[in-house]
């Protein structure tokens, strides 16, 4: 892990704003789900979503969250959200929607991967970037 004492380095900084921004955006995507505001019921419905689906959904994006939000468990709630949204995306693909409503499951799990990468050491030596 990156180093526990002294300065914080701009690597942690990056890390902590990307993986702040991760869990703002699931916890407000869960928030939706359980307000379920204007006509968001009735759109997920027209894809077989019914709104008691819509409020498990939510506990699993807070469930999500969490785990993310917990530095010890930052690894395991990368890999939850990884699941979690490549289930977005088949369920996206099953509606036959733009390919445009893919940009946002793709780009969740990529900037938590990249918070984890930012900070963790283990990971970049598996994952190394070549200068």
């Amino acid at each position: 892990m990156a180093k526990r004492h002294g300065k914080k380095t701009l690597k942690w900084w990056a890390a902590a704003v990307i993986s702040g921004f991760v869990v703002v955006a699931l916890l407000g995507s869960a928030l939706v789900k359980f307000i379920q505001p204007g006509d968001y019921a009735q759109q997920a419905a027209e894809t077989g979503m019914e709104p008691h689906h819509l409020t498990t959904l939510g506990v699993l994006l807070t469930i999500c969250a969490l785990v993310y939000a917990i530095p010890m468990s930052r690894v395991l709630g990368a890999i939850l959200i990884t699941g979690y949204f490549g289930g977005a995306i088949a369920a996206h693909m099953l509606a036959d929607d733009p390919i445009g409503t893919f940009i946002v499951p793709t780009l969740i799990p990529v900037l938590a991967w990249l918070g984890v990468y930012l900070i963790d050491d283990r990971l970049r030596a598996l994952l190394p970037v070549r200068r």
